[in-house]
């Protein structure tokens, strides 16, 4: 069986728990910690990275402390994974949700111009599939309309959108280190970086309790108080281990996921170009991560052949979320904003293929014959 997905293992991270048991440190905030958040401050240049132990913790984190309050308005598309929406529901906000683009399943500008109201307090895009949304549009409508941005870049680690590294382009960005994902810190994880300085520090306070402990412990303060609303968002120190031995490696990976994706992407163009399915789209401002590689069916029934057939030849293959403003909680917290054109035709037609670091040629190859012997 070729699974779809096998979590990052690189060799070393069961060397790293081990030195994390031994440092006697595990609560969070260790040296495997302060490693893994300088990593991305220093390859990402963002002001400030902070682990937390999911990438759920990081958008309720953002949520926060961009001060959504009752009945302030997030833009976001249909198309995500329920944290992005659970996060601002949470502190009371109302989700609009948008339509995605056909061709790159992620959030459509003109959609979110629409979508804007004198209660809009910030929106939401989600880098699917690792691959950008259109950054330099929705900045701009943000400035103008005096929004906050958080990027949802679960998906995009080692992503760039114009050069500039996925999550750090917002005022706000989180990143997931599920095992799905293209690193992982030992099953769950994630991070919140702060790229608008102005908001470090409360997301320090936020993170621990709503205290100024961090603080604290950098010997700028004797004592540490209650300052603000927070909650426990610091990782255990094994998680920090665990993932600071992918992230010494991250090229490794990230070369090595690229070297699949590829192969899936030779070998199905000409299917595309017959009109027989449909492959991802990568602009020319994008360099993706190969998070995943999906493919499009006709509609609903043949995916549904199309997963049994690759079943058979013990391959397994999975579709994707399932549009949020047509779930029972999507239409209690939130409305769609304009019309469904794509989100739910394109989300029946999306299949996504075996992808992970441990993947071999000769697995890829399976795949590839088995998809085309489904259209043969």
């Amino acid at each position: 069986m070729i699974p779809f997905n096998l979590a990052p293992v690189i060799g070393c991270e069961t060397q790293y728990i081990q030195k994390a048991i031994d440092n006697n440190n595990l609560s969070g905030d260790g040296p495997y910690t302060k490693a893994c958040s300088q990593w991305f401050e220093e390859n990402f240049d963002t002001p400030k990275a902070l682990l937390t132990p999911s990438c759920t913790a990081a958008l309720e984190m953002a949520a926060i402390l961009v001060n959504i309050q009752t009945n302030d308005e997030v833009i976001m598309p249909s198309y995500t994974f329920v944290s992005t929406a659970n996060a601002f529901v949470l502190r009371g906000a109302k989700i609009i949700f948008v339509d995605v683009e056909q061709n790159t399943m992620n959030l459509d500008i003109n959609a979110v111009k629409a979508a804007i109201t004198p209660k809009t307090k910030a929106i939401v895009p989600v880098h699917y599939a690792g691959v950008s949304c259109n950054m330099s549009a929705l900045m701009e409508i943000a400035d103008t309309n005096k929004l906050w941005v958080i990027e949802d870049a679960a998906q995009g680690v080692m992503s760039t959108y114009k050069n500039k590294a996925l999550g750090t382009i917002g005022h706000i960005g989180c990143f997931s280190f599920h095992e799905t994902k293209n690193y992982t810190s030992g099953g769950e994880g994630g991070a919140i970086l702060i790229n608008d300085e102005s908001l470090i520090e409360r997301a320090e306070i936020i993170r621990e309790k709503g205290t100024d402990r961090s603080q604290f412990i950098k010997g700028q303060l004797d004592k540490y108080t209650w300052q603000d609303i927070g909650s426990s968002y610091l990782p255990s120190e094994l998680q920090a281990a665990y993932l600071f031995a992918q992230l010494e490696n991250a090229e490794i990976i990230n070369k090595k996921r690229l070297h699949s994706w590829n192969l899936y992407h030779q070998a199905f163009l000409p299917l595309a170009e017959q009109g027989l399915l449909e492959v991802p789209h990568i602009s020319n401002e994008c360099t993706h991560n190969a998070h995943m590689y999906f493919v499009k069916l006709k509609d609903i029934n043949q995916r549904s052949a199309f997963i049994q057939h690759l079943k058979q030849k013990n391959i397994l293959s999975v579709f994707h979320y399932i549009p949020l403003h047509s779930s029972p909680a999507g239409k209690k917290f939130g409305v769609m904003s304009g019309n469904d054109n794509y989100t739910t035709q394109e989300s029946e037609r999306l299949v996504r293929l075996p992808m992970y670091y441990q993947l071999n040629d000769t697995q890829v190859q399976h795949v590839i014959d088995t998809v085309q012997s489904f259209f043969n």
